[in-house]
């Protein structure tokens, strides 16, 4: 198999609308039931004003008229309360394409995107799970970023989004683009993907259904690498996933970002890859050859969850493309390995969601069953044989830091804080930290309002320093979070060390008034 075919379908075929995909009834349909909830969909017009994305000079040679900061028309899976309504077509999001740029204005759809478009009017009318604007299901959800493959749409994976969605998850896309609409194989275009990236965490902000405290990324082929850089520069991204993610391809990309470090990253990552490995037709690609880290093999401090889709080639990690009849008509042959078929691709895809979705509750809901689920052998999970394979590689623990015990702290739980310490002094007993920046972190997590974190870290404070003020330090959080009979209990040891602890004799006062606040 040659890579200029593959790149030539993963950025010509996957970029282009979706068609009919044979199986029992000649088209692809996600092969995984839908989750507790019902779907909605909302999409959003907006722009990001603090970049410019229209030239000033238009195709005619005059200045542009209209808006000119990037346009990013952001769709919104989410879960929903059930109704009646008719769902969405996938001819309703065939038609996004049109307006993805321009919005109210739809664009004239020429050459070859007219042609696809054309050859898929038979399919226009299959349901999806979605229901627009919905109203929205009760409750508030881990938010999942989206990032499309390289120039390609939002709705690209749109049967991952919704599945991922009904599952109780708010996901949210834009076009993947460059610093034009157009991707570009550098650190230019990569950059301008991973501010969208950042850009709809922001944004996500302001919408009445979503816990921005657990935030995932998931990224096709180029939406891969853009999602870590955006992963290594915004630590409000707390998991990642790559299908097939051109982190691994283009190392001399993430070389030239000079600020992404795989070996310093302590999130989760979930990476798939494909049925071959482009690494050994480096030869044919400048960038494939540069030198760069290998992401994959450097990702030591998160946790490692490696999934080789034994029937998936490349472009197959996109439902879209899964739906393309020119993508089978003319190339599968020259991208399959083996004797695997198509439908071994509807399989191989169903797989993939489920993974991801057990990845993503095991690191965004800490929910115990999921992360033994990617711990399992496949036959365990009940995976029919020669679909994947999985590696789970733990992350190894940082070098000895203040910073790395508040990165432990975070990845194990903040009612660990005292053992994790405990730990990292058996391993390196001349390690120590000061309670003076203990006692500082912990009124940090106060002022942002993480109450159980603040009094968890100012318990290490006052075993690591038992003094009269690192008690009524503890006093002061427990009152602020509530807990009025541990906040006492804390302000009268604090007296008990020093009667002329002022701070601790007005906490009591406060607290027997009725005064205290939160």
């Amino acid at each position: 198999m040659r890579l200029t075919a593959l790149l030539s379908i993963a950025l010509a075929l996957i970029s282009t609308p979706l068609c009919s995909m044979a199986q029992t009834s000649g088209r692809f349909t996600l092969q995984e039931k839908q989750g507790p909830n019902a779907v909605g969909l909302k999409v959003v017009e907006q722009y990001d004003y603090s970049r410019t994305f229209q030239p000033a000079i238009d195709a005619m040679g005059k200045p542009s008229q209209g808006e000119r900061a990037r346009p990013l028309q952001t769709l919104i899976w989410y879960p929903a309360k059930k109704s009646d309504a008719k769902p969405m077509t996938f001819g309703d999001y065939v038609a996004f394409q049109a307006t993805e740029t321009s919005f109210d204005n739809p664009k004239n759809l020429t050459g070859m995107e007219a042609m696809f478009i054309a050859s898929m009017k038979p399919v226009f009318q299959q349901p999806m799970w979605a229901t627009r604007d919905a109203a929205l299901a009760s409750g508030k959800f881990p938010v999942i970023i989206y990032a499309p493959s390289f120039s390609s749409v939002s709705w690209e994976n749109v049967d991952l989004c919704e599945y991922l969605a009904s599952y109780g998850y708010v996901v949210i896309a834009a076009p993947g683009m460059g610093v034009t609409r157009e991707s570009t194989h550098d650190v230019a275009g990569t950059n301008a993907q991973a501010q969208d990236i950042s850009f709809l965490i922001g944004f996500a902000r302001t919408l009445p259904d979503t816990d921005l405290s657990e935030v995932g990324v998931v990224g096709f082929s180029w939406g891969g690498i853009a999602n870590l850089f955006a992963s290594a520069r915004d630590n409000r991204i707390d998991a990642l996933v790559a299908l097939d993610g051109s982190m691994r391809y283009f190392p001399g990309v993430v070389k030239d970002a000079g600020d992404v470090h795989p070996d310093q990253m302590t999130i989760p990552l979930l990476y798939f890859k494909g049925q071959e490995s482009l690494e050994d037709e480096a030869h044919l690609h400048d960038r494939l050859k540069s030198d760069g880290p290998n992401v994959l093999n450097e990702w030591t401090h998160g946790d490692l969850v490696s999934v080789q889709m034994l029937g998936l080639f490349h472009p197959e990690f996109s439902s879209k493309a899964q739906r393309n009849e020119l993508l089978w008509k003319y190339e599968a042959s020259g991208l399959q390995e083996a004797d695997y078929d198509r439908q071994d691709g509807v399989i191989g895809y169903a797989w993939m969601a489920r993974y991801t979705r057990e990845f993503l509750d095991a690191y965004l809901k800490h929910n115990g069953p999921a992360l033994q689920f990617l711990k399992n052998k496949p036959s365990d999970n009940a995976v029919p044989k020669h679909v994947l394979a999985v590696n789970f590689q733990p992350a190894k623990s940082m070098p000895a830091s203040f910073t790395s015990l508040r990165v432990e702290a975070a990845r194990q739980g903040f009612d660990h804080v005292a053992d994790i310490y405990a730990a990292i002094q058996k391993d390196q007993p001349n390690f120590k930290v000061d309670a003076d920046d203990v006692v500082s972190w912990a009124y940090d997590l106060l002022a942002d309002r993480h109450f159980p974190e603040a009094i968890d870290v100012m318990k290490l404070a006052v075993q690591l320093d038992p003094s009269s003020r690192a008690y009524s330090s503890l006093g002061e959080m427990y009152a602020k979070a509530g807990q009025k009979q541990a906040a006492i209990d804390n302000y009268k040891t604090a007296l008990e060390k020093d009667s002329n602890n002022i701070i601790a004799t007005q906490g009591l006062v406060e607290i027997e008034s009725g005064t205290s606040e939160k």
